[in-house]
């Protein structure tokens, strides 16, 4: 069983700065953030990516806080009535090699207290990336159906996963009402979830369950991959 680089502090600092959330206590706690999430987190990035790309040779995994997968821990405040400044979560994103040049799928984990979970698919793509997998769906509608079962994405399987996200209220331009596959075309986002808990995110073999997360969500992300044309 792999060695996990995540310890307790991390969840024990993010739930200090849940209630200390201003520039003054991170200021002072800064060494802590570094040392408890920050540290931890590139550390398990850099220990995952050679497990990642025996599933995907183009997703990546960057073990850097700027420009690579570990989200910044600053919040954009310029458009947002919560002026707090800092994040209370870790967010750590493997982006497909093209995404920085086309909406591509990328896996993605949430640590936060009391909310961890893991992900993978197009988070708001773009409605050029929307209408091309909305295509994809409508040529491809029994592959998709049998990717929805193989996922699991139905509360009575047992399974882990089910689809998120936001959508639309009613079909989309070009779709009929009756379109056998009409709440998945009204979908703004096409990512599937799984929720964990802090257990588990501290747990020996956390790399060996994010492996085989990766893995459960392949035929979901090479689907979503073939739609806008990237390699999986």
């Amino acid at each position: 069983m792999s060695e996990n680089p995540l310890g307790k502090s991390l969840f024990t600092f993010l739930r200090d700065l849940q209630e200390n959330n201003d520039r003054d206590w991170f200021n002072a706690n800064k060494k802590r953030y570094e040392r408890e999430v920050k540290e931890p987190a590139l550390q398990l990035i850099s220990d995952f990516g050679p497990r990642l790309r025996k599933v995907s040779r183009h997703i990546d995994a960057i073990p850097k806080a700027v420009g690579g997968s570990l989200f910044r821990i600053y919040r954009d405040t310029r458009f947002s009535k919560d002026k707090t400044p800092y994040k209370t979560h870790a967010g750590i994103q493997f982006r497909h090699q093209q995404g920085k040049d086309v909406h591509a799928p990328g896996y993605y984990l949430h640590l936060e207290p009391g909310q961890v979970f893991f992900g993978g698919g197009i988070y708001h793509p773009d409605s050029a990336t929307l209408k091309a997998i909305r295509e994809a769906l409508d040529d491809r509608t029994a592959a998709w159906k049998k990717l929805r079962k193989d996922l699991g994405d139905d509360e009575s399987s047992g399974k882990t996963f089910h689809l998120a996200g936001d959508s639309l209220k009613r079909p989309p331009r070009g779709y009929d009402a009756d379109h056998p596959l009409i709440d998945d075309l009204k979908r703004k986002d096409f990512i599937a979830i799984t929720h964990l808990t802090e257990k588990d995110a501290l747990a020996p073999g956390l790399l060996d369950r994010l492996e085989a997360l990766c893995r459960q969500t392949a035929p979901l992300m090479r689907f979503l991959c073939k739609a806008v044309d990237v390699p999986f």
